[in-house]
């Protein structure tokens, strides 16, 4: 699927900014079977980048090979949006609207949208959470940073969660702005926002471009069972695997 993020029109897969263009055939990839990812770099001279690719996401994080270092923290200036939800073929994503942002060291990337992948495409120690939800965020020059945030299952529903799986529209590639009804993304956040991994990668899905800056939170976000099932009856996993580190620097909050 061809998508634009204002200065650039890049094909995204699932790892979507808002404006959302479907062109025919935009689906033939997918997460098994011949357009699988083991075949990504092969469907589209645009997706060359998914094999060939140095610093490709996502990946398994190792406590063991980190590098603890004094990292700024993430400022996390979320506000509530107008809820813009779309079944895009692949996931459950939510557009979002101007004025919500993350500050790292300086920098604004603004929130552009998030969505879900089961389970967890990052593996912690060789473990994935039961699902992961990716905010993604842009600078003022178009450089793309995410952060992942995992979630658990446990016996309390997530009250954002919920409120989108009421609303995920009935026809896939429909985007639906509901009226009457907001969503604030600071609800997917844990309580602990200042300890986390960061590293240098790609979007997880074709194109799989390269140059993301991404913040994997260390702790998870609650969701209950029947969530996490109500997801999973759409997309049962849409996670691509752990991709090779190639000597990639994972930098960790002590």
């Amino acid at each position: 699927m061809r998508i634009a993020i204002g200065i650039a029109v890049v094909a995204v897969g699932s790892l979507f900014v808002p404006i959302v263009h479907a062109e025919e055939g935009a689906h033939h990839w997918s997460y098994s079977g011949h357009g699988g990812p083991a075949h990504w770099a092969e469907l589209e001279k645009d997706y060359g980048v998914c094999g060939l690719g140095k610093t490709q996401s996502p990946i398994d994080i190792r406590d063991t090979t980190v590098k603890k270092a004094a990292l700024p923290a993430i400022t996390f200036d979320y506000k509530p949006s107008p809820l813009s939800i779309i079944d895009n073929g692949h996931t459950i994503q939510v557009n979002y609207g101007p004025g919500s942002f993350i500050t790292v060291d300086g920098k604004r990337y603004e929130l552009v949208q998030f969505h879900f992948h089961k389970p967890s495409e990052e593996k912690i120690n060789g473990k994935s959470s039961d699902m992961v939800a990716h905010l993604v965020h842009k600078d003022a020059e178009g450089h793309l940073a995410v952060v992942a945030v995992l979630l658990k299952k446990s016996a309390q529903p997530n009250k954002l969660v919920d409120t989108l799986w009421q609303n995920v529209p009935s026809a896939k590639e429909k985007e639906t702005a509901v009226q009457g009804v907001q969503v604030d993304a600071a609800d997917l956040l844990p309580t602990n926002k200042a300890a986390y991994y960061t590293f240098t990668g790609s979007l997880t899905t074709p194109p799989c471009s390269e140059g993301v800056t991404w913040f994997v939170l260390k702790s998870p976000t609650s969701v209950s069972k029947s969530e996490v099932a109500r997801f999973a009856k759409l997309y049962p996993m849409n996670a691509r695997p752990a991709q090779p580190l190639n000597g990639r620097e994972i930098r960790t909050t002590p």
